[in-house]
């Protein structure tokens, strides 16, 4: 019986550095440049392991966007610990600029690889990159909704559109500055706003 739950207990283990592999290698070299091979290597287990787990690069791919939804929802449920709204906000764009050199080298993990996917013609998985962002969409609407600010959606889009915008130019410019100098002006929006009158 020991045995057994042993075996269990690798396996998960070595799916669960599988599915960490994916979302890093990924993040760094985009669906199409990346082999199981690839992911393999970074997870520490040999390439014929990868096919016990994951039968083709598109499940990999979803593993990852699991991942990136996980890594999301462990955020949000740390910042949801936070005494206020303006709290939770300002500690997200805080978040944000503390991955500045990440999104330097290679953006938004989740936001690159959802126009990645978009652009394939093979699948849904687009729809899922898709489904983590409005799901960061929907924390930040709630955040603006329990602050009292008017149109709590329109601002949750703009903050969202701010980093994935800031991301982006920080990796096309290779300048990590770029998301410290955005991440001031959005905690200064933050702070400018006000809620509204009952």
């Amino acid at each position: 019986m020991t045995n057994s739950v042993d075996r269990r207990a690798r396996a998960s283990q070595k799916r669960r550095r599988l599915t960490a592999a994916a979302a890093h290698v990924l993040h760094r070299q985009g669906v199409e440049r990346t082999t199981l091979a690839d992911i393999a290597r970074e997870a520490d287990v040999p390439v014929g392991n990868v096919y016990y787990y994951f039968k083709t690069k598109d499940e990999l791919v979803q593993a990852a966007l699991a991942e990136h939804r996980a890594h999301l929802d462990e955020l949000t449920g740390r910042l949801d610990r936070l005494a206020t709204p303006r709290d939770r906000l300002g500690d997200l764009v805080r978040c944000w600029v503390g991955q500045r050199e990440t999104a330097a080298r290679h953006g938004c993990p989740t936001g690159t690889l959802a126009v990645e996917l978009d652009k394939r013609t093979d699948g849904t998985l687009d729809a899922e990159a898709g489904a983590v962002i409005r799901r960061l969409l929907d924390w930040a609407a709630a955040q603006f909704r329990a602050w009292g600010v008017e149109d709590p959606d329109g601002h949750a889009l703009t903050l969202v559109a701010a980093y994935q915008g800031m991301s982006l130019l920080a990796n096309a410019l290779r300048d990590p500055d770029v998301m410290t100098r955005e991440g001031e002006r959005l905690l200064r929006w933050l702070d400018s706003l006000e809620p509204a009158e009952g």
